[in-house]
């Protein structure tokens, strides 16, 4: 049984080795990749809104022919009308047809004030699709410029993290699932990522809380997984301190002849 918990735990503490050298080349990658990826996301709005912009600009477009096909229809009742004129009875059917006549030039005059509007909305949204698509080139090439740096950094670390992953991918299989889920769960809540640790100088090696001795001595035994009663990681080993003695500095023999000089001084 103590094998087997000492053979669990190197496992995790190498997952964890791996892990944190992975950790550490995307650490160098810093925040380029969520702002390659927000870049593409605003892009993709821009080209959305732009897209829409233009439906709205042909929707506007065949409003006006709309208009303009009214506005024929009304001039070429207005003829007809006046046409009909030099060929009444009387007064009667002479003012009726007058009245139409008013009526036509009525819509007309609505269909080129509407015409007149919807130009003014239309010079808004060209406008609109000026900006945004200024905002798209400055876009792009904020997105090229990123892309190329990100490129650089990820072709120096490329092939230590393909390995790394492979690695991570093998010691993984050898941890069971009661371990690596809880494992994993501790590497997403810790914000330096260590899931398991040592005791370093009688301190967790994550929280830095103070482990007691007798737990101590527990975790050097290797007989069961602990965890640390503040952070909630696994411990997998104490590193012992190594104290180093200092070497006493050697008698010279200035003393020695210090002291022959006093003495002479004395007689």
């Amino acid at each position: 049984m103590e094998n087997t918990v000492a053979k669990k735990l190197e496992s995790l503490l190498k997952l964890q080795i791996i892990d944190s050298k992975l950790d550490e080349i995307r650490k160098v990658r810093g925040d380029l990749p969520a702002e390659v990826q927000d870049l593409e996301d605003e892009i993709a709005g821009y080209e959305t809104r732009i897209g829409k912009y233009k439906e709205e600009l042909t929707t506007l477009n065949e409003t006006i022919s709309k208009h303009k096909q009214e506005i024929k229809e009304a001039e070429r009742l207005i003829e007809k009308y006046q046409q009909q004129q030099t060929n009444v009875k009387n007064n009667r059917e002479f003012e009726a047809i007058s009245k139409e006549m008013e009526l036509q030039d009525l819509e007309t005059q609505v269909a080129k004030k509407k015409i007149r509007e919807t130009l003014a909305k239309i010079e808004k949204k060209e406008e609109s699709i000026e900006e945004t698509e200024n905002a798209l080139s400055e876009r792009n090439k904020d997105l090229k410029n990123k892309r190329k740096e990100l490129d650089i950094i990820m072709s120096e670390s490329e092939e230590d993290e393909d390995k790394l992953k492979k690695e991570r991918e093998k010691r993984s299989k050898l941890i069971e699932p009661r371990l690596y889920k809880p494992y994993m769960k501790t590497r997403e809540n810790a914000q330096n990522g260590l899931a398991v640790v040592t005791v370093k100088r009688d301190a967790c090696g994550g929280c830095f809380n103070i482990v007691p001795p007798q737990r101590q001595a527990e975790i050097r035994e290797k007989k069961k997984i602990i965890v640390c009663e503040h952070c909630g990681r696994i411990f997998a080993d104490v590193e012992e301190v190594v104290i180093v003695e200092k070497e006493k500095p050697k008698k010279t023999g200035l003393r020695k002849k210090g002291a022959e000089t006093a003495k002479v001084g004395e007689e």
